[in-house]
């Protein structure tokens, strides 16, 4: 991703958490709103997006819909053999003692084996909302791409994955908002990142949170760094613990008063206090220089 300050590569970076309320999605917007253009925010947090509020004035807003292929049965042809029940995985599809099958669209992954293996072709795929992406720029070059699941579906994966096509057809600089946590959905918007930055608060749930998380992204087996928001100094609990597992603390923001202030208002935190730019381009530098093999 390249920066006024240097000349770096085009990269996806992730900013996650382990948990929710850690500050992600303002840091995601600030180094949004920091970086040049041409730049894509993708917003992955597909169960409670909310990015998009601290843009309120998107232009040109699209919006597409997420399907995923459902198994459908035609009872008529249908004979019962239980191929496709002994075939998923999921328990989306079952024929039990010669019955015909039965179709559990929320537990289908959509990956369309029961169509291939039934031997009378009774099955076939109809289309399921799952949920819908909406893009729109709220400047030259820079775009927001948010994704957002139906109300009452169950799995975030095939929006995110859908958000994620659709910033990598927009631009090569792309930032990523992951969901918190370390489920599947924090593993598919992370997997195929650059650079996954981790950002945590230093007390002790952050730091928990924070362990499980690095766990799993040494599991994933990308880079990683530890941006720590509210920090009460520059020694604390998430410094040591960053310390003996030799992970870079990229940045420590203080704690402040007019950060909250303007994000109740729906503002930045760069728009608090402008002069968060520099070390937030310092440390994509950081980033990029540890990615090259400069640092």
């Amino acid at each position: 991703m390249r920066t006024s300050r240097g000349t770096g590569s085009d990269m996806r970076i992730v900013l996650a958490s382990g948990k929710g309320g850690t500050g992600k999605t303002s840091l995601a917007v600030a180094l949004a709103e920091t970086l040049p253009a041409p730049l894509t925010l993708a917003d992955c947090d597909v169960e409670e997006p909310n990015a998009h509020l601290f843009f309120p004035n998107l232009g040109s807003a699209k919006k597409e819909p997420v399907e995923l292929p459902i198994p459908q049965v035609d009872p008529e042809l249908c004979t019962g053999c239980g191929a496709c029940s002994r075939l998923c995985q999921f328990n989306a599809i079952i024929a039990l003692g010669g019955s015909k099958a039965m179709v559990f669209p929320d537990m289908c992954h959509a990956c369309g084996g029961c169509t291939l293996v039934c031997p009378a072709k009774a099955i076939t795929e109809v289309p399921r909302s799952m949920g819908e992406i909406e893009e729109g720029f709220w400047e030259e070059g820079k775009t927001l791409i948010t994704g957002r699941m139906d109300v009452g579906q169950a799995m975030a994966p095939p929006v995110i994955r859908k958000v994620l096509e659709k910033a990598c057809g927009n631009s090569k600089n792309i930032l990523v908002d992951a969901p918190p946590g370390t489920s599947c959905s924090f593993v598919t918007a992370v997997k195929s990142a650059d650079y996954a930055v981790f950002v945590t608060e230093a007390t002790p749930f952050g730091l928990h949170d924070l362990t499980l998380a690095v766990e799993t992204i040494r599991e994933l087996t990308v880079p990683f760094g530890v941006v720590i928001n509210r920090s009460n100094g520059d020694e604390n609990l998430v410094t040591r613990y960053c310390r003996r597992e030799n992970i870079p603390v990229l940045l420590q923001i203080e704690t402040s008063r007019r950060i909250a202030e303007f994000y109740s208002r729906g503002e930045s935190m760069v728009k608090a206090l402008p002069e968060l730019r520099g070390p937030l381009l310092d440390m994509v530098q950081t980033i990029e220089a540890a990615l090259t093999g400069g640092a």
